[in-house]
């Protein structure tokens, strides 16, 4: 440790400010992450034969399977489509939520997986 012991926070921050500024981060965290829960994402496979719509939860709250796509001789084509569309559409809920948490986070991305 350098004479005279150490002296705070890089730049003039001190633990109080530093505390606080978590707290809001927190909060804001807490904000985004009820609303992202709240939206819907949806994606379409087959050329919009099937469609899916999942939350900010990973659920899925609807999907659609236009009655030409079901083919008794094809199951796992529709099996397929169901899959690749329910799968797409968690890929932009994810997408958005990485999206929103760099925005909120400022960059600050490399703190050891804090954020």
């Amino acid at each position: 440790m350098a004479r005279g012991g150490f002296r705070g926070m890089p730049g003039g921050m001190n633990q109080q400010a530093m505390m606080k500024q978590a707290q809001k981060m927190q909060q804001q965290m807490m904000q985004m992450q009820e609303e992202m829960e709240r939206k819907t994402y949806t994606a379409k496979a087959g050329g919009g034969m099937v469609i899916a719509e999942v939350n900010g939860k990973h659920e899925i709250v609807n999907l659609t399977i236009n009655p030409e796509a079901v083919d008794p001789d094809d199951v796992e084509m529709l099996q397929d489509m169901v899959i690749a569309a329910v799968n797409e559409a968690f890929r932009t809920a994810d997408a958005d939520a990485q999206s929103n948490m760099a925005k909120l986070t400022g960059g600050l991305g490399g703190l050891g997986g804090l954020f």
